[in-house]
C-alpha cells in the first residue's frame, strides 16, 4: 500500500515524492529518479503491512517537463498471507503499486497534484476471495511545506467487500528547521465505506537527516485508534498499534 513516492516513509504516502525533488541550478526538460529504502515495518496509513518486520522497498519515476509524471513502487508485504496460520490457498508477499499524474503549481506558493494510483498484489487467492487490487484516485494542494490531500477508491479498497467510494484525507506538514534536517507531522483519516467498525484514523511525528548523495535517515513514531477486532491478524498481532519507525534510504 506508500509506500515512498506517495507514501514514503510509509507512508507514503508520508514524504512527497521522492521526499522532494531534489535542488539543481538548472532543471532538465524531463528527469528519471528513483529510491531504495530499509524500514522496520512497513507502515501505510498507520498500519503495519509486514506483521511488525522489515522491509526492502524501491521504486522509479519519470518526470516530464509538464508537469505530467509516472511512476513504479514495490515492497515485500505479509498482510495477505497473515490472514491465516493455516495453508490456506492464498499467498502474497509482493507489492507492486503503478501510478501517473500532473503537478504544477501558482502564486509564489502554492502547488498542487492529481493523478490515479494502482495498488497490485500478484499471488494465489482462493476461489470467492475479494482480490485486493485497489485503484484510486488523488487531489491535493499545498501552501509551502503545509499540504492536504485526499484519495478516493474507485474499487473496493484492499479486498475489503462492499467497500467502493472510501477515501482517505491526509493532512501534513514537513518543515525544513535546519540544513538537512526536517520536521515530519501527519494526520490522516480512513473512511471505509459501508464498512462499520474499520474506519480509523492515524498520526506520526517524525524527523528526518538528510545527507549528501541522496541518503537520508528518519524517525517516527505513528499510532492509530483502529478496532482490534477490525485489525488483528491471524497471529494475534494488532496491526494500528503505535510503532517506532526507522527508514534509511538512498535518492538517485
Amino acid at each position: 500500500m506508500k509506500r515512498w513516492f506517495m507514501k514514503a516513509a510509509s507512508g507514503s504516502m508520508s514524504l512527497a515524492v521522492l521526499a522532494g525533488p531534489a535542488t539543481r541550478a538548472i532543471e532538465p526538460a524531463s528527469s528519471i529518479s528513483g529510491s531504495v529504502a530499509v524500514v522496520n515495518d512497513y507502515l501505510f496509513r498507520g498500519l503495519s503491512q509486514t506483521n511488525h518486520k522489515p522491509a526492502l522497498q524501491a521504486g522509479v519515476e519519470y518526470d516530464h517537463a509538464s508537469g505530467w509524471y509516472v511512476g513504479a513502487w514495490a515492497s515485500n508485504i505479509s498482510w495477505l498471507s497473515d490472514t491465516s496460520t493455516t495453508a490456506a490457498p492464498l499467498s502474497s508477499s509482493l507489492e507492486v503499486d503503478l501510478y501517473t499524474g500532473y503537478r504544477g503549481s501558482f502564486g509564489s506558493a502554492w502547488s498542487y497534484d492529481l493523478g490515479l494510483y494502482e495498488y497490485d498484489y500478484p499471488g494465489d487467492y482462493p476461489a470467492g476471495f475479494t482480490r485486493p487490487y485497489t485503484t484510486e484516485g488523488y487531489v491535493s494542494l499545498a501552501y509551502k511545506s503545509l499540504s492536504l490531500k485526499y484519495s478516493h477508491a474507485f474499487t473496493n479498497l484492499f479486498g475489503i467487500p462492499g467497500s467502493r467510494h472510501s477515501g482517505y484525507l491526509d493532512l501534513s506538514w514537513n518543515y525544513a528547521f535546519s540544513p538537512g534536517w526536517t520536521l515530519n507531522t501527519h494526520v490522516g483519516h480512513q473512511d471505509v465505506a459501508h464498512t462499520p467498525g474499520f474506519s480509523y484514523s492515524d498520526w506520526k511525528l517524525g524527523v528526518t537527516r538528510a545527507f549528501a548523495d541522496g541518503y537520508s535517515v528518519a524517525l517516527g513514531y505513528y499510532d492509530t485508534n483502529a478496532k482490534r477486532n477490525a485489525y488483528t491478524n491471524a497471529y494475534g498481532h494488532f496491526l494500528g498499534r503505535a510503532t517506532g519507525l526507522l527508514t534509511l534510504s538512498k535518492v538517485f
